[in-house]
């Protein structure tokens, strides 16, 4: 397996820029390697097979399905972003809302981006100067939302990501920065093919004449059903409303130019309509070290109806959104409040409860769609430790 680790590719990577005339050749492996990169392991698995020392057969072959076919996540590779403008000083914030300007890109994916063009267009002469202002850049993200538990998430799987390399102790300067800048594009790579690796993961589990359950807007469940249906599968959805912004509707709008059969719920009839489902399938904002998951408000009260009733409850979400937080209860997290329209006037004595998220504990969850594989809640822990070590 050596030929897979991260080391071993960005030493070859780094040796054929210098020596690109008179390169030794490369083997057959690296060769076929290099000249289709769609059929490869993605990067973030190469990794792992560094840091773990030993990858299982069923574990890659799970990762070279997942990626099998992909060839056109290239396009979006580094063009969208040229880092500092002549004569004006870098700023990671606005760096950051230029990558959010695209509507498919993840905010902790548009952090990630940002973090590397940081490195691109740092003036330090150290690498604790580099470390710094790279850690400054990730605070500053971090306060732009600080309700947002993915972009939190994604800027320390970043830092810890980047530098976590001995290799650097025993480089000059240059050569270091120009690791710590491949292994930073390589992340923004990983994080961005992260959706859809996890649509192609839960594949198995979506079969035909199923009903499936959703709530709220997420992209990652709607690459999972958009490549179910583009599959040919017969499967239909019911979705709730998603109040009080609706993002039910957002949802159900999408499928129904997919040609997938959908039906909408108001958010109180799902223990009335469980009985109809086959599964519940539902994004997070965040997954935390207990194995649960902090989403829309209403996920915890689907979950507790689906176990109540034997209906497994399924959770698709990207590596970039695990977060190293243990909350015990509802209200044992930073709160993020959002603003309810009723229709009619509200008296100023009555109070409103305006929390757009809740904590689902990992006993009501089945099952984990990750871009490191199908997991269980239990093991959330363990690939935690994985990605901070």
């Amino acid at each position: 397996m050596w030929y897979r680790s991260a080391s071993f590719i960005l030493d070859k990577q780094e040796q054929q820029r210098k020596d690109a005339a008179e390169s030794r050749p490369l083997s057959p492996v690296s060769t076929a390697m290099t000249e289709n990169p769609s059929a490869n392991v993605s990067m973030y698995y190469q990794t792992r097979a560094a840091h773990h020392g030993v990858v299982t057969s069923d574990w890659l072959a799970q990762a070279q399905a997942a990626v099998a076919g992909n060839a056109e996540d290239a396009a979006v590779e580094n063009n969208a972003s040229a880092g500092e403008e002549k004569g004006k000083k870098f700023s990671v914030v606005d760096e950051f809302n230029n990558w959010r300007k695209q509507p498919e890109l993840a905010e902790a994916v548009a952090a990630i981006r940002a973090l590397a063009s940081v490195i691109r267009s740092s003036q330090a002469k150290t690498m604790m100067e580099l470390e710094i202002e790279l850690k400054k850049a990730s605070d500053s993200l971090k306060s732009w939302d600080t309700t947002s538990i993915s972009l939190t998430a994604g800027c320390d799987i970043f830092m810890r990501y980047v530098t976590r390399t001995s290799a650097l102790d025993r480089e000059d300067f240059g050569s270091a920065k120009f690791r710590l800048l491949e292994r930073a594009e390589k992340f923004g790579e990983i994080s961005y093919k992260a959706r859809r690796i996890i649509a192609m993961l839960s594949q198995d589990f979506i079969f035909d004449g199923c009903t499936i359950l959703v709530h709220g807007f997420s992209r990652v469940v709607l690459e999972a059903l958009r490549t179910a249906a583009e599959n040919k599968k017969l499967f239909r959805v019911l979705c709730t409303e998603g109040r009080p912004d609706r993002s039910g509707l957002r949802v159900s709008n999408e499928l129904a130019k997919l040609d997938v059969p959908v039906k909408l719920l108001i958010d109180s009839a799902v223990a009335y309509s469980m009985d109809e489902v086959d599964m519940v399938l539902v994004g997070a904002d965040g997954v935390v070290e207990s194995g649960g998951i902090i989403n829309m408000m209403g996920t915890y009260q689907i979950a507790l109806v689906a176990k109540a009733m034997n209906k497994p409850m399924y959770v698709a979400a990207e590596s970039y959104k695990f977060a190293r937080l243990y909350p015990l209860d509802q209200k044992d997290m930073a709160p993020a409040l959002r603003p309810i329209d009723f229709g009619v006037p509200i008296p100023s004595k009555v109070e409103v409860e305006r929390s757009a998220r809740d904590y689902t504990p990992p006993q009501y969850l089945t099952l984990l769609f990750t871009d490191l594989g199908v997991l269980t809640p239990s093991v959330v822990s363990d690939e935690l430790i994985q990605l901070y070590l």
